[in-house]
């Protein structure tokens, strides 16, 4: 059975500290978090101190947003209620998702497109004729 949603930092054993919207479920007799879009947040500091934060995914060479761990690669987890990181939190996935699903595509619509030949071509003719 899966426990409701809550935001959460946990600190693995690994020594990486994330956020994250976090559930925890029971199989097989061991506790597994569901945690999506995990991030690491990381403190932008300037000569007056801290000035902002950085977030950045926990894993960058993938495109899935929800991951498994094992309780047992937990070192400690704190459920969150700093309006302000959820704030960050859910905009940080709203931006990431809108530039996930936008990428753009090569289009003829983009611009001319020619192979290296014809646009060496016509360089060359507009050069000359300058």
């Amino acid at each position: 059975m899966i426990e409701d949603d809550f935001y959460a930092t946990l600190k693995l054993k690994t020594g990486e500290e994330i956020f994250a919207k976090v559930a925890a479920t029971e199989e097989d007799d061991r506790t597994l978090l569901l945690v999506t879009n995990p991030i690491i947040v990381t403190e932008i500091k300037g000569r007056s101190g801290v000035m902002g934060y950085k977030m950045e995914p926990w894993l960058k060479t993938t495109t899935e947003d929800m991951f498994i761990i094992n309780i047992d690669d937990v070192l400690t987890m704190t459920e969150s209620s700093d309006i302000e990181m959820i704030s960050m939190y859910q905009t940080y996935c709203r931006e990431s998702d809108k530039t996930r699903n936008n990428q753009a595509k090569i289009s003829r619509k983009m611009g001319y497109l020619a192979n290296v030949n014809d646009a060496k071509e016509i360089l060359e003719k507009l050069f000359k004729n300058s």
